[in-house]
């Protein structure tokens, strides 16, 4: 709830139907190709994920926090790619 640096530093894609088993807002997906979907914002060079409000290191939160991806849920504080 203070770090969000995972949603802004990684492309965070995954397989299109988990969107709608999840009921992920389609505003807050892009579309890859025609297997994956990642989350709004990611696919940049500078990633930042439309679904994380606030301010990095202050005070952040994930807009869709229930129905996040597979690769959102993965994510554990201190691992690689926290």
């Amino acid at each position: 709830m203070t770090c969000g640096a995972c949603c802004a530093a990684y492309r965070v894609s995954f397989y299109w139907g988990e969107a709608a088993a999840r009921d992920l807002p389609e505003a807050l997906t892009e579309k890859l190709n025609a297997w994956l979907l990642c989350m709004k914002g990611t696919s940049q060079a500078q990633p930042h994920c439309a679904a994380l409000t606030g301010t990095i290191g202050g005070q952040v939160q994930c807009s869709c926090y229930d129905a996040r991806p597979t690769p959102c849920r993965e994510v554990q504080e201190g691992d690689d790619q926290c």
